[in-house]
């Protein structure tokens, strides 16, 4: 007679699992969109935005640049938030400056209105 044996799992492999799952639901409803910080005047047809350090865009909600401050021989990124971009190394390329028209990926467990 052959004998069945039901496999179990090990405690850490169910646990392991759960914070996965748990993970997932938890950083797939956000409610702010993937963003970055650009240089509105690097611009380049093949590659995008160049993205600079966040630093540049502090407090630049809806307006762009700063205090117009260059120091001496470098140039000030005019840093502005680029939302909902494809990011390839130091450039980002296909987003939107524009925060509400940025895409709204209801994921699992989010709330909302969907088509149907």
């Amino acid at each position: 007679m052959e004998r069945k044996t039901t496999r179990r799992l090990r405690s850490s492999t169910v646990i392991l699992g759960g914070m996965g799952a748990l993970a997932a639901a938890l950083t797939s409803c956000g409610s702010e969109p993937d963003k970055r910080c650009v240089d509105r005047n690097s611009y380049d047809a093949v590659n995008g935005y160049r993205v600079v350090d966040s630093s540049a865009c502090k407090g630049s909600s809806s307006t762009t640049g700063g205090k117009g401050k260059k120091s001496r021989g470098t140039k000030s990124a005019d840093g502005q938030w680029y939302y909902d971009s494809e990011v390839s190394g130091r450039w980002a390329d296909d987003g939107t400056f524009d925060k509400s028209k940025a895409a709204d990926r209801g994921g699992f467990g989010c709330s909302g209105s969907s088509g149907g």
